[in-house]
């Protein structure tokens, strides 16, 4: 897949409006795709093709938790801080800033140190 390819799945991504509202209620807090569904007045498939391209491009991270009985289900929240979009030469440019936590910053700059 080429930079313009990629480019253009994200802007097509942010730019579905289902999308967006998924995106807007996990910003406020995580929430699992029954919640979202009722939140957002949409189908739970629905929900869940809108968090599958929104994970494809790193967009939300889905965690795991457990309740008491021993059952599972996940919630999904905001993964970035902000995207720019840009424009220059005729060409845009997307940037995501990811939100990292101090654990994977480490591991990251570790990383980086064994290559060097």
């Amino acid at each position: 897949m080429t930079d313009e390819q990629h480019v253009e799945e994200v802007l097509d991504t942010i730019g579905d409006r289902k999308a967006r509202l998924v995106l807007a209620e996990i910003s406020r807090q995580p929430r699992s795709a029954k919640e979202l569904s009722e939140l957002c007045g949409l189908s739970q498939p629905t929900i869940y093709r809108r968090l599958d391209m929104l994970k494809e491009h790193d967009l939300v991270v889905g965690r795991t938790t457990v309740v008491d009985d021993g059952n599972h289900y996940k919630r999904y929240e905001c993964n970035f801080n902000s995207t720019v979009i840009s424009l220059e030469d005729s060409e845009y440019d997307v940037r995501i800033y990811h939100e990292e936590n101090l654990p994977d910053r480490f591991t990251r700059l570790w990383d980086d140190l064994q290559r060097a």
